[in-house]
């Protein structure tokens, strides 16, 4: 019998001799899950033995990590904005970064949001949860995304005001918002082979590059800067994520629209990470 303690070494030496960053940290959170309990009541199990069937789940988890799937795909939750969110390989693994959207949001007023490309449902379902009288619509084309995203509504008791729904951006959009926020794909085509593979081979291509890329990953943000207008209600919000190196070409865009107030959004390393803009009275 081998105690956590050992266990949890051999898992770090595993994942270090992969290369992968925050071996330590990752051996952590694989081994509580493994164990089945929270993360923070890993020290007080780290001297008992580990059971075989332990064992072999956490083995599991560490060759998975090895071979770069995302620890969060790997246990099934990402924490993002203080709350769990259910992650699979059909979604987006959300993201420290989109919080700096989420922030935007939350400093201007709505009763009626509308969230396109909505992933996991994360910044639709953060941003009911932290307004409570708020109304959302979080639109997605892959129906397999949706179906998280419903979990997760349900799971953090959002259900209710939350409509899910299955949509190519705006097509099966009706009514008028206060607020439109998204993360669209934005990486452009020559980027794809430099990302990590972490995201390159095991987050969905769809929520990562957008359709008919030029190579620029503004294709998204085109269509949803030509449609906005029409779904947004007077004084109503725009606001994307973006790409650090795409702030001017989408602040571009948002003025091409006719909005104003157009402003960037940094996030905590400092990088251009939202472009908003409000439409005209």
């Amino acid at each position: 019998m081998i105690r956590g303690a050992a266990l949890l070494a051999e898992g770090v030496a595993a994942l270090r001799a992969a290369q992968l960053d925050g071996a330590a940290t990752d051996a952590r959170i694989l081994l509580a899950h493994a164990l089945g309990i929270p993360r923070d009541r890993l020290t007080l199990a780290l001297q008992d033995d580990m059971p075989a069937k332990v064992q072999a789940r956490f083995h599991k988890a560490i060759a998975a990590r090895a071979a770069h799937q995302p620890v969060a795909q790997i246990v099934g939750r990402r924490a993002f904005y203080g709350r769990e969110f259910i992650v699979t390989p059909d979604v987006l693994d959300p993201r420290p970064d989109t919080e700096t959207l989420i922030e935007a949001a939350l400093e201007q007023p709505f009763t009626r949001f509308l969230d396109l490309g909505t992933g996991s449902g994360a910044i639709a379902l953060t941003l009911l949860a932290e307004r409570p009288d708020a109304q959302g619509v979080a639109v997605d084309l892959s129906q397999a995304a949706l179906d998280v995203a419903a979990r997760n509504a349900k799971a953090l008791g959002c259900a209710a005001r939350a409509t899910v729904q299955c949509s190519d951006w705006f097509s099966a959009v009706q009514g008028r918002f206060d607020l439109i926020v998204s993360n669209p794909p934005y990486i452009g085509t020559p980027e794809l082979e430099g990302l990590a593979p972490d995201v390159r081979v095991y987050e969905p291509r769809m929520a990562l590059v957008p359709d008919h890329d030029d190579g620029t990953g503004l294709a998204a943000y085109r269509l949803i800067c030509a449609q906005a207008a029409a779904y947004l209600a007077p004084n109503g919000w725009l606001m994307v994520e973006i790409g650090h190196k795409q702030g001017n070409a989408v602040q571009e865009l948002f003025r091409a629209a006719g909005l104003a107030d157009i402003a960037l959004r940094y996030d905590l390393s400092g990088h251009p990470r939202v472009v908003m803009g409000r439409a005209a009275v």
